[in-house]
């Protein structure tokens, strides 16, 4: 690999280049594609709609198009437009024509063309692009010549070369890669366009029929795949997912914030983000579950209580139905009704639904006596008789509405109700550890808890088919309980689903034990499992010492590998009290990058105090960092999924206790020490947890 080895095929550029500075050619091609880029942006606010459209409706919906490719088409200035080359030695096959002999394509974050409309980027999710993260020398897919870009802000400064079909160029590591994943980060995550590995890749460009599970531990870039991936999608089935809609589900709203720059910065802006508390917010969580309620609350035996409970209400008819119409009585007996009604629920159609049909079959009925009757009932006799008062009536009477939040407000607060529905299900002690103490007397009075809104929404779906989705993309999945993956699979139904997540970092009572448990609550049990090992993030040194908690809170986890050369900066102190957490806090800001002081939820108050009276600034988990203000206070609770150039982490035994369990405790703490890029202090007055000594 070589830093200055010329290009084997010029790259067209201004007369005025030395033919023999390849690094200026590549600095101009840089300047004539942001140019062109600049056209494509000015061509499209140039367009006018008015005589294009035939009513406002039309132009309304034409003018946001236009204005979400505006914004596509933006040119970020400190980010490279593109950041690698490829040569091929061949044409790269029929099916891709642009490829021509010996042409050379350069990969970015988009595609760009010039006037003429030929190509001056390539988009990185085009099949061309596929060699520049999957060739190697054992398999040069016909590339002569990978070459990557390193850049100083927004300006090419520096390039690096592999003769891929070289026998004689040794294979080494990329320093100008390495330079990307360990370079210092302030503010919202980046993409890794620039950096996807060939096992990441594969991830990425899996198709949209199929759903993938990737347990990944810390660094291993688990999150920016699942986005890729979602880019990707985005890219290969357009169309499909415009329709179907796409949705990223996260931990909470810091996450979200946290990763809501890396599709935009791709140029995908039409992506939504929500937590799960987001999708099933039908009533206003006021209150909070005690551990063993909400475990038990959010087990799939629920889903059962809970469809028992609403079916109840269905009863089988007595009485016939009268209709009258005219001087004529039509009369459908009571075996006649209750035929009808046990077929409905032989179909095993949702309640709503089922309610819904019932008036027409009824109405039907009468529409055969009718026939017999020697008239010619047409569609719209049947729909009267479906809304004659009478057949209205016995609807009511058999198959009544049900409101959802109604329907668990009874089972969480009428011990004989949920008794009788959860027989077989919950044993006693199960059933009075759910029953609310004091009933709430009505559905907005309740103080309903985040479990409780789950069940809400699975009460919700039993009575009416919730909207599915074209993907789904599930982050930090090993923290959901099997009934919020069923809230998510039910937005998936009809679509697929990524889910991400590190089974060693779960840290609810309720977290998952294994993916294919998870993927069946989910309703994915087809899903691919693959396993992401290779620690990008992490130094070597940070996850080393991390990873001996691992046969404590997931045993027989393959260990993250870091393949980072910088071992990074590691360090355990022991601490005198907050003026120390703030000496050390001051130290790591002379670094460059940002820094996070991770403690858990009960010491962050005192902490704070501690910074504000130093008059050291800081932000919080979510709260943008500025280059004046790099320091982030985080609770440990909110920690999962953020990361730092430097850590600062403080007593982790105090982490440890703030759980229900030592397990779960552990798991917290393994999640604040892997947040680091490039360094980790740690400082206790209290012992550390005996599973690090």
């Amino acid at each position: 690999m070589s830093a200055s080895t010329p290009v084997d095929e010029p790259v067209d550029g201004p007369a005025t280049t030395p033919a023999d500075d390849p690094l200026a050619r590549e600095r101009s091609h840089l300047a004539a594609s942001r140019s062109a880029l600049r056209a494509m942006r000015e061509d499209v606010e140039a367009l006018d709609i008015s005589d294009v459209t035939a009513n406002w409706v039309n132009a309304a919906a034409l003018a946001h198009q236009i204005d979400e490719r505006i914004k596509a088409l933006a040119d970020l200035s400190d980010t490279p437009l593109f950041f690698g080359r490829l040569d091929y030695l061949h044409s790269p096959g029929a099916e891709q024509a642009e490829g021509a002999e010996g042409e050379s394509f350069y990969i970015g974050r988009r595609h760009v063309h010039d006037a003429d409309g030929d190509p001056m980027v390539i988009d990185w999710r085009a099949p061309v692009s596929q060699p520049f993260y999957r060739a190697s020398k054992k398999d040069p897919m016909d590339v002569g010549l990978r070459r990557r870009f390193g850049y100083t802000g927004g300006d090419l400064t520096a390039y690096e070369d592999e003769h891929l079909s070289d026998p004689t160029e040794a294979a080494t590591t990329s320093r100008l890669l390495q330079q990307e994943i360990e370079r210092p980060r302030v503010g919202p995550m980046r993409d890794i366009v620039a950096t996807i590995q060939p096992e990441q890749d594969e991830i990425v460009r899996s198709g949209l029929s199929g759903s993938v599970c990737v347990q990944g531990g810390p660094g291993t870039g688990k999150t920016a795949v699942g986005l890729h991936r979602v880019a990707y999608l985005l890219y290969a089935h357009r169309e499909r997912l415009a329709r179907t809609g796409t949705l990223v589900v996260g931990p909470n709203r810091s996450f979200l914030h946290y990763i809501e720059q890396v599709l935009p910065a791709l140029g995908e802006l039409t992506v939504a983000q929500a937590t799960v508390d987001d999708l099933v917010a039908h009533v206003e969580v006021r209150g909070t579950d005690d551990a063993p309620a909400a475990v038990v609350k959010g087990d799939a035996r629920m889903a059962e209580v809970l469809r028992r409970a609403l079916y109840t209400h269905v009863t089988m008819p007595t009485e016939p139905v009268v209709v009258v119409r005219g001087s004529r009585r039509w009369r459908v007996p009571a075996y006649e009704l209750e035929e009808i009604v046990r077929q409905l629920l032989d179909r095993g159609i949702r309640y709503g639904a089922a309610r819904d049909a019932l008036p027409q079959r009824v109405a039907h009925a009468v529409l055969v006596q009718m026939e017999r009757a020697g008239e010619a009932p047409d569609d719209r006799v049947q729909d009267a008789v479906a809304r004659n008062a009478a057949v209205k009536a016995a609807v009511k009477a058999v198959w009544p509405a049900v409101d959802p939040a109604k329907l668990v407000l009874r089972l969480l607060g009428d011990a004989e109700f949920l008794a009788e529905h959860a027989e077989g299900l919950l044993d006693e002690q199960e059933q009075k550890t759910i029953l609310w103490a004091k009933p709430a007397r009505s559905v907005k009075s309740a103080k309903w808890s985040a479990a409780d809104a789950v069940l809400i929404d699975e009460a919700a779906d039993l009575i009416q088919r919730t909207h599915s989705l074209g993907h789904v993309v599930l982050d930090e999945a090993q923290d959901l309980s099997p009934m919020q993956y069923r809230a998510v699979g039910r937005r998936c139904t009809t679509g697929s689903a990524t889910v991400l997540g590190d089974l060693a970092q779960g840290t609810t009572p309720w977290a998952t034990r294994s993916w294919e448990e998870a993927l069946r609550h989910l309703g994915k049990q087809d899903a691919v499992i693959e396993e992401l090992t290779a620690g990008f993030r992490v130094p070597t040194d940070v996850i080393t010492y991390a990873s001996r908690l691992l046969p404590h809170i997931a045993p027989g986890l393959t260990p993250v590998a870091s393949i980072r050369e910088n071992p990074g900066f590691f360090e355990v102190r022991r601490s005198g009290g907050t003026d120390d957490v703030v000496s050390a806090c001051r130290e790591l800001l002379r670094n460059e990058g940002s820094v996070g002081l991770i403690a858990a939820d009960i010491r962050v108050p005192e902490l704070a105090e501690a910074l504000t009276a130093a008059g050291t600034t800081f932000v919080a988990p979510g709260e943008e960092t500025t280059r004046t203000t790099r320091l982030t206070l985080v609770p440990a609770s909110l920690a999962k999924g953020l990361e730092y150039d430097y850590v600062l982490l403080d007593e982790p035994r105090a982490v440890v206790d703030a759980e229900p369990d030592e397990r779960t405790g552990l798991r917290r703490l393994y999640v604040a020490l892997t947040r680091a890029v490039s360094g980790l202090i740690i400082t206790h007055s209290a012992p550390l947890p005996e599973q690090l000594t």
